[in-house]
């Protein structure tokens, strides 16, 4: 047989025999899925961003994800889809290969379908931030295979079911922000559980064993929960008073008799020496109080360029002076007294919208920072509480600076922290821009976009502290760009006659209005200064009036013409695989800035989404994609910012 026809006969071998399977693996489509999705959509009201043509491929619609021969539909994706309602049966429970499922951020009721049982292979499921309600889920118990559960951030009550120690392959459990009460049951029997978090319930009793290796942040605000990490449980209870059979003797009664007598005796004694003592004491010279006085010389006169003696911050009298002394808080450390801060030489630091700030260096060495409070309305009474719960509350966290000390008088109100010598996120994101400037990377910039979210947590969930002054200044860095908030929880010192905040680019709509900070609207001032560390422009800049730059709404506008990367910071550009992480933190940002408050994310879920940003899930070798509609990897182009023609869905960027 001959070379040329021996090949020809190989080529209509491989025609008739092998091209048909490759052509129907190249145009395959997964149709019963595709049926199921178009079922789905069809009964739930949703965003008219959402858009699912029919006779397009299933697996090229948003949030879709197929495997890599597009038989079947391995992640479903649609965060901030406004999904209304209940979810039906006989849908997604039938999508039999499903893997992914999120559904985060929309308005989703219950119940959930019991057919969601049936997703035998789902690893991850994300139904936090929605309406859901009832008793946890009987339907995701069975979910053998789950490895990542959010149910966060809705309205489940009732008890947690001791099933879920049935889900061993569960390796992050996020509960908090519900109304779940009764006992935790031991549900981390393996070990396997890396990420747990239960805050802000109705839960009470003990903390299991298997659950104690986790923060005390996990638990915080189940007021009668116990146990470690938390306060032990059971408190010693006194000892039985016995009464004494015995009476005392004669003696004993003489002794105690004569030991009074010379105990009072020796009183006076001492009290008759030191009046003798005290009227033979000299008078000191006037020239004596105004040279200890010279430290409160250089606070006041470096505003006012006056000068004042000791006698105008303590009161003019000794009594008043002890009255009014220095009053350290929780984490004061420190060892001098008011004297020794009045006799520190002081830098000024800066002015800000509650008063002026110093650089304090006492004898001793130590610097501190001294805050010259204005416009303070409040009294003493209000001030020392105030202060006890600042003091309190930011002496906890790594990420708050911590309020050490304060002074209070008629006219003088001051506050003693920790000095930082890094200086502001401020001055290092805008200060000198010229030639020979280190640009701030993108690595430090997210580092301290979640360590300033971090700080923000803390004070909103252990105490329900609004901060009210969120702004870059206020935004302090320590070694390795480790970020804490500043000036928090100042506004109830200066009632409504002033803004809480005069920067008026991070303050949200309603506080322009009302001048009261909330919780809501601390998150809008955080997604301001997100926006802040993305494009590199400050809210305050004068550029668009002397109002000030309105940033959520000039990115907005730059997003909703085309999508570039004319949005974000020129130094960020000489950067590379960084546009996704960009474009996830700038979704974050947005929905930061709704208008209206309660489409706000709170600020515990806005720091898990940092967190979580581009994570990959690897499973049997199929790398996953991150909580976010846009594709990431397995051979699909991941989207840049100079190609994408439409924004992903996500709250506030609109196409």
């Amino acid at each position: 047989m001959s070379p040329p026809f021996l090949s020809l006969l190989l080529f209509f071998f491989f025609f008739f025999f092998f091209f048909p399977q490759l052509l129907s693996l190249a145009f395959s489509e997964p149709s019963l899925d595709r049926q199921y999705l178009l079922a789905f959509l069809s009964s739930v009201p949703h965003s008219s961003r959402l858009r699912w043509d029919p006779s397009s491929s299933a697996c090229s619609w948003v949030g879709v994800f197929c495997d890599p021969t597009n038989s079947s539909v391995l992640s479903l994706r649609l965060p901030g889809a406004a999904l209304l309602g209940p979810l039906p049966t006989a849908t997604l429970g039938r999508l039999s290969s499903l893997r992914v499922l999120s559904l985060r951020s929309n308005r989703i009721s219950s119940p959930l379908p019991p057919d969601l049982s049936n997703l035998t292979h789902l690893r991850s499921l994300y139904l936090q931030d929605n309406n859901l309600s009832g008793q946890f889920p009987d339907s995701l118990l069975s979910l053998s295979s789950l490895s990542r559960l959010d149910l966060s951030s809705n309205r489940f009550s009732g008890s947690l079911p001791s099933g879920l120690a049935n889900l061993t392959r569960l390796t992050r459990l996020y509960l908090q922000d519900n109304d779940f009460s009764g006992a935790l049951p031991s549900i981390d029997v393996t070990g396997s559980i890396t990420s747990f978090n239960v805050s802000n319930n109705a839960l009470n009793g003990s903390i299991p064993d298997t659950l104690s290796k986790f923060p005390s942040s996990a638990f915080a605000g189940n007021l009668a929960l116990c146990g470690s990490p938390l306060p032990s449980c059971f408190t010693p209870s006194p000892q039985p008073r016995t009464k004494s059979k015995k009476k005392l003797s004669t003696a004993a009664i003489i002794g105690i008799i004569v030991g009074c007598v010379l105990a009072f005796l020796l009183l006076l004694v001492v009290l008759l020496l030191c009046l003798r003592k005290r009227k033979r004491r000299p008078t000191k010279p006037p020239k004596a109080v105004a040279a200890r006085a010279g430290g409160v010389h250089s606070i006041q006169s470096a505003e006012a360029g006056t000068s004042s003696s000791k006698d105008d911050i303590t009161g003019g009298s000794v009594e008043a002076a002890e009255r009014n002394k220095l009053v350290f808080l929780e984490g004061g450390v420190y060892s001098f007294d008011l004297e020794d801060l009045l006799r520190a030489s002081a830098e000024v630091l800066g002015k800000g919208s509650i008063g002026t700030y110093y650089k304090a260096v006492l004898e001793e060495g130590t610097t501190v920072v001294v805050k010259r409070l204005k416009d303070v309305v409040v009294g003493k009474m209000e001030f020392d509480s105030q202060m006890e719960v600042l003091g309190r509350i930011g002496n906890r966290h790594d990420n708050v600076l911590g309020l050490r000390a304060y002074y209070y008088s008629k006219d003088e109100k001051l506050l003693v922290s920790d000095y930082v010598p890094a200086g502001s996120l401020s001055v290092l994101l805008h200060g000198s821009r010229g030639s020979g400037r280190t640009p701030l990377d993108w690595d430090s910039r997210l580092k301290i976009a979640i360590c300033t979210g971090k700080g923000l947590v803390h004070l909103h969930t252990s105490g329900k502290i609004a901060h009210g002054n969120i702004k870059s200044s206020n935004v302090l860095l320590r070694a390795d760009h480790v970020a804490c908030v500043s000036d928090y929880g100042l506004n109830p010192l200066f009632g409504t006659t002033t803004p809480p905040n005069r920067v008026a680019g991070y303050r949200a709509p309603e506080v322009v209005e009302t001048r009261k900070v909330t919780l809501q609207s601390d998150v809008y001032s955080f997604g301001v200064l997100l926006l802040e560390l993305l494009t590199g422009k400050s809210p305050n800049q004068a550029s668009l009036g002397e109002e000030g730059i309105d940033l959520p709404r000039w990115v907005q506008s730059v997003v909703r013409e085309e999508w570039t990367a004319e949005v974000f910071d020129v130094e960020l550009m000489r950067y590379k695989n960084i546009e996704e992480e960009m474009v996830q933190l700038l979704q974050i940002a947005m929905s930061c800035v709704a208008i209206a408050p309660d489409q706000r994310p709170a600020m515990v879920e806005v720091v898990r989404m940092m967190e979580e940003m581009n994570r990959d899930e690897t499973d049997e070798g199929l790398r996953q994609y991150s909580d976010d509609p846009s594709r990431e990897s397995d051979g699909q182009t991941p989207p840049t910012t100079e190609s994408r023609t439409t924004p992903p869905p996500a709250a506030g960027i609109t196409p």
